[in-house]
């Protein structure tokens, strides 16, 4: 019997602003749990800090065992989403891979929502950093090592700049 897939859904062409800030959700490929680990975090801070390079700001995140949530903001000099993510992908592989951990790391698409004007960032982070208390695998939030926040200020200018316009 064939195997039936769900439609992807296709990025957005044009947005609303040259400044988007995105909520990300990267999963890994057949949902392994290789991420919640110290050279994982490690690795993800490292990128994170290195992408002012690619004028691309990560705020908030959180690193489940098998998925990632993040937002990052994009000016109008930063990469593509897709080339950023593809980079991303490549570098937490190269981690996964001295930690010898087989490949396919992470599945091919992404989840990627832009941060819309009425939505509130702050409102979405509260979902996101409850994640591992919903999983049960802290009590509290604060106790999960695997999360915390890039560019706390860029992140939130570029969006309240955003809402003021």
């Amino acid at each position: 019997m064939p195997k039936s897939f769900k439609p992807r859904l296709q990025r957005l062409k044009s947005l609303f602003t040259d400044c988007p800030v995105y909520y990300l959700t990267i999963c890994t490929q057949d949902r392994r749990s290789i991420l919640a680990n110290q050279p994982i975090h490690e690795s993800f801070q490292r990128f994170a800090w290195n992408a002012t390079d690619w004028q691309v700001f990560v705020g908030r995140y959180v690193i489940m065992p098998d998925h990632v949530h993040f937002f990052a903001a994009f000016t109008p000099l930063s990469p593509s989403l897709d080339k950023w993510i593809k980079s991303w992908k490549n570098a937490l592989s190269k981690t996964l891979r001295a930690m010898h951990i087989p490949p396919r790391h992470f599945e091919k698409d992404f989840f990627d929502h832009v941060m819309r004007s009425e939505e509130s960032y702050e409102e979405k982070w509260l979902y996101v950093r409850d994640n591992p208390v919903r999983a049960g695998l802290v009590k509290r939030w604060e106790d999960w090592p695997y999360q915390g926040e890039i560019h706390p200020l860029v992140v939130a200018a570029v969006y309240d700049r955003r809402q003021r316009s």
